[in-house]
């Protein structure tokens, strides 16, 4: 065992210490109480290192005189060591051939009511002390006899090749921009709702990474006024931020990246303190600087003692072609199982809900065919809070949304049933129903853009090829869906905001109420909606009989409203997301084929915008969306969802 350290700990008894104060006698007027009765001793490192060499054969000597002195007390023991200790002195020679054995007699010495206690103990620091840590030597617990448990040394700084979970990082969570908005208002405050929930370890390490010339204490007055309790968890809210937050470091990177991450694997081994560590990179920063943030952070700041993964935000890519060259670049710095492409829409507990919907319900799995279905809806509506800028301008909705969450939700819902719950069985099953969707018609396609004046709330700087809404019908060309028609509609600037998808039924072959719904018989339709915005919901319609004499039929709503079932708090969707990759759960996260799959869809689109042969159609802010997706619903057979 090879051990190198600052200060440890011994238990002694207090009528012990003082009686074997002859052993550090340098240190007889450092003794400082610490909290009940421990006693802490100060030593200097120096004259600590000279008695270390023959307190290691005074451990072996005591195996051997434990049993023939009990009866006489500690206080022969102490002199049996000092004896001991006086013999070491006079012949250093023999330490180092007793090396192993001690590594063997330390382990094998403990209390019988110290060793289970021991684990669990924390490390007491005195309040002021005459001489710097590194040169501190803690004598702590009372107890009736010098024993020395097998954990008797603690490591505080330095490297020490003993199995200690209570020292140094297990988990080091790195933000790369941490001073972005998305990092100050997600990222941070998702990272505390898991510590403060216990989904975190209690020794996590968290670090901020950017250009600013920012302290630790300026990062931690950065996001100080973001992080909130949950609304179940109030107790200990206050303690928990504190502590969170002392265990938030920054680091300024400067310019040039392979240095910055230099800096940040030296800063992150500090913490960790030599022992085994995974660590996660999260890359919240432009598309432009992604590359080489990931390179330098592949080649510099990658532990070889733990796992490493890395989270990219979305979009993944501008095209085809950017994205073959983006997920190359990243290849051949990581493998697939390390990078997590993030969506945090796909965060949602919607999007969770629909494996266990599908695979545990009997009700529904055997009706999840063409045999049943007559079409399916995914619905994302932004209102008039959306605010668009720069990034989305350049990207669009068609990049920024259903490129990944909507066509990602569709593969989810018409996917076949894994063979596990794994990730990748999951994503497996996924990439088969994204190659099997048919090549998009530019006429099963309609684009929209808000018209927006200078009075109103939002960026009016949108080139006018940009699509703020995008509605089309996909069909996926296989044996349970075929002839199913998905229609997708995403936009921003909307009447309200809304997120749901919408299953409706096809009619009941030969109905024999038909008549009492008149010529209107899709008011007959069965539908399941799914609902996560604005208030959670599974809902069910479903035909009834309105009580009282005749016979009078309503379509009724079976309703499962989450705040009425349901008394806790949906986490945020960064929360889930951020603890899958914390569990390498990969199920949510888009793998570098499905990301394939999906461009090779959409790109016959984007061509066409590019050659201006769609151009969107304009309109109202704060309206219904073009008028033109009403026709595209029509068009497939399909009931328009009521905004």
């Amino acid at each position: 065992m090879s051990v190198s350290f600052s200060h440890f700990l011994i238990p002694f008894s207090e009528s012990a210490i003082a009686r074997s104060i002859s052993l550090f006698p340098d240190a007889a007027n450092n003794f400082q109480s610490l909290r009940g009765s421990r006693l802490a001793l100060y030593v200097g490192a120096d004259n600590f290192c000279r008695r270390y060499c023959g307190l290691k054969l005074q451990v072996l000597k005591r195996l051997n005189i434990q049993q023939r002195n009990r009866k006489h007390g500690p206080a022969n023991e102490f002199k049996s060591i000092r004896n001991q200790d006086k013999d070491q002195s006079e012949n250093p020679s023999r330490n180092l051939a007793n090396d192993e054995l001690f590594s063997e007699a330390a382990s094998s010495i403990s209390s019988p009511n110290d060793s289970a206690e021991e684990h669990t103990r924390s490390t007491s620091q005195p309040k002021e002390s005459s001489l710097p840590s590194s040169q501190n030597v803690i004598l702590k617990k009372p107890d009736a006899s010098l024993e020395l448990p097998s954990s008797f040394v603690q490591k505080h700084s330095l490297n020490l090749n003993v199995d200690d979970h209570h020292r140094g990082s297990s988990l080091c969570i790195a933000v790369i921009g941490a001073t972005g908005e998305l990092a100050r208002n997600k990222i941070f405050p998702a990272l505390f709702a898991l510590y403060y929930s216990g989904f975190l370890p209690e020794n996590v390490g968290i670090f901020g990474y950017s250009r600013k010339n920012l302290t630790d204490e300026d990062l931690r007055s950065l996001i100080a006024s973001t992080l909130t309790c949950r609304i179940d968890h109030q107790q200990n809210c206050e303690d928990k931020m504190d502590v969170f937050l002392s265990r938030t470091y920054y680091l300024n990177g400067g310019y040039d990246n392979k240095e910055g991450m230099s800096k940040l694997n030296a800063r992150m081994e500090q913490i960790e303190g030599g022992y085994r560590a995974n660590r996660i990179f999260y890359l919240s920063v432009p598309q432009e600087a992604l590359l080489d943030v990931a390179s330098s952070l592949a080649n510099n700041a990658q532990t070889k003692k733990g796992w490493n993964r890395i989270i990219i935000e979305k979009p993944f890519g501008f095209d085809a072609l950017s994205s073959q060259w983006f997920t190359k670049s990243l290849l051949s710095n990581f493998e697939e199982k390390q990078i997590y492409r993030i969506d945090h829409l796909l965060g949602r507990n919607l999007i969770e809900n629909l494996t266990v919907l599908r695979f545990s319900n009997l009700v529904f799995e055997p009706l999840w065919s063409r045999t049943y279905i007559h079409n399916v809806q995914v619905l994302l509506s932004e209102d008039l809070g959306m605010q668009t800028g720069r990034y989305f301008d350049g990207y669009g909705v068609i990049r920024d949304i259903v490129h990944s969450h909507m066509l990602q939700t569709i593969a989810l819902l018409a996917m076949e049933p894994p063979v596990s719950l794994d990730g990748e069985d999951i994503r497996n099953e996924k990439v088969k129903v994204l190659r099997s969707i048919r090549k998009l018609e530019p006429s099963d396609v309609i684009l929209g853009q808000y018209k927006a004046t200078s009075g109103d709330k939002v960026d009016v700087s949108l080139s006018s090829l940009t699509p703020t809404f995008f509605a089309a019908a996909l069909y996926i060309d296989n044996g349970r869906w075929d002839g199913v028609p998905f229609l997708i509609k995403a936009g921003v600037g909307l009447i309200k905001h809304r997120v749901e998808i919408r299953i409706q039924f096809n009619h009941v072959p030969g109905n024999l109420y038909r008549e009492r719904f008149g010529h209107n018989t899709d008011l007959a339709t069965n539908e399941l909606i799914l609902r996560d915005a604005p208030d959670e919901a599974i809902l069910v319609k479903i035909n009834n009989k309105i009580p009282g004499l005749g016979l009078q039929l309503d379509a009724s709503e079976l309703n499962l409203l989450y705040k009425d079932k349901y008394n806790v708090e949906v986490p945020d969707s960064y929360e889930h997301l951020l603890l899958d990759v914390i569990d390498g759960d990969s199920h949510l996260f888009l793998r570098s084929d499905e990301l394939a799959a999906a461009w090779s869809i959409l790109t016959p689109v984007l061509q066409e915008i590019d050659r201006n042969n769609i151009a969107p159609e304009l309109y109202e802010l704060g309206g219904r969306g073009p008028v033109g997706a009403y026709y595209l619903w029509a068009k497939h057979g399909v009931r328009w969802a009521d905004d």
